[in-house]
């Protein structure tokens, strides 16, 4: 997918969860447009993976071991990125995981884990990062929701809940920070084209494909794309919008 005509030249893009699947894609998409980018990944084994998976794409990217559920290591990760490559101007919030079970049978820590995950990293990178987003030229949060969080699903009570949080996180912060020309968007991917997906069985994905009126599965280019537009300064006259990339599952 081409995605020159978005220039993010001289912008430095930070990706959560970037190290594979969405995120990586993600950063990918970004770097083509030319912008600096970093990711966060949770340990070291799979920031050696992210790191080699950029390089055999031609990408020099930045990556970052930091538990975004952390305040201190997310406030520690952001002091070295600026030291290293200079101030972010794009954050894209992407990290998170699953805990799926249903509510019957779901466990705290399986609500506290997916919560903080997916929802209270992205409070903490904000927090960190606000100031410096206020001073650039262009600055640009994106939060990776999902259409879970539009819809809700059996079995991800926990998913669904951080998915819709991130949907009221981003529009009150396209509010507050919108005199100072930082805009805030979220995307909301449908049934995309990932490891996890492609593990469902033939027959299920079949069925699932057939409820989506453009027939087909998405593919994480097509985030990327919608990621990059977001970024760029084509995109400066939206905020406070929720984006469903799901070929109209949810219309």
């Amino acid at each position: 997918m081409d995605l020159s005509a978005f220039d993010l030249k001289g912008k430095v893009a930070l990706i959560t969860g970037g190290a594979h699947g969405i995120g990586f894609s993600i950063a990918e998409g970004m770097a083509k447009c030319g912008a600096t980018v970093c990711f966060n990944c949770s340990n070291e084994g799979s920031l050696e993976k992210g790191l080699a998976a950029y390089k055999a794409a031609g990408i020099d990217a930045h990556g970052y071991v930091a538990d975004v559920t952390d305040e201190a290591a997310v406030n520690a990760m952001i002091a070295q990125i600026k030291a290293d490559v200079g101030p972010v101007d794009i954050l894209v919030n992407n990290a998170g995981i699953t805990r799926d079970s249903l509510m019957l049978r779901m466990k705290e820590e399986d609500w506290d884990a997916v919560l903080n995950t997916n929802l209270k990293s992205a409070f903490n990178t904000v927090k960190a990062l606000q100031r410096v987003l206020m001073k650039s030229p262009a600055g640009r949060i994106i939060n990776m929701s999902s259409v879970i969080g539009l819809v809700g699903n059996i079995g991800q009570a926990n998913y669904a809940a951080s998915k819709a949080g991130l949907i009221g996180f981003t529009k009150s912060l396209a509010q507050e920070f919108a005199p100072r020309k930082v805009t805030c968007n979220a995307i909301a991917p449908g049934f995309i084209s990932t490891e996890m997906s492609n593990a469902i069985p033939d027959n299920l994905k079949e069925e699932i494909v057939k409820k989506i009126p453009l027939k087909e599965q998405g593919s994480v280019e097509d985030i990327a794309a919608l990621t990059a537009f977001l970024a760029s300064d084509d995109a400066r006259y939206i905020t406070g919008q929720v984006i469903a990339c799901d070929g109209g599952m949810t219309m």
